[in-house]
């Protein structure tokens, strides 16, 4: 009877409860960005920055050379 006891314990508490602390101590680690996320990520935020500025230059541009432009879009 004991020797039937501990098994059945421990498939029916300790195995799951190991597993719960395992996925939620993994997911709490993938939660944040990585490296190589933050790397992309500042690399987007840069080139959306030169984008813009080009966008504003081209605008500048078309408002001396065609000052009528913005109506006809």
């Amino acid at each position: 009877m004991m020797g039937e006891v501990i098994p059945i314990l421990f498939i029916t508490v300790c195995l799951p409860l190991w597993i719960i602390f395992h996925y939620v101590t993994k997911w709490k680690m993938s939660k944040g960005l990585s490296p190589e996320d933050e790397k992309m990520l500042s690399e987007v935020w840069e080139s959306t920055n030169r984008m813009e500025e080009r966008i504003n230059t081209l605008e500048r541009i078309l408002d001396i050379e065609t000052p009528t432009w913005r109506k006809h879009s």
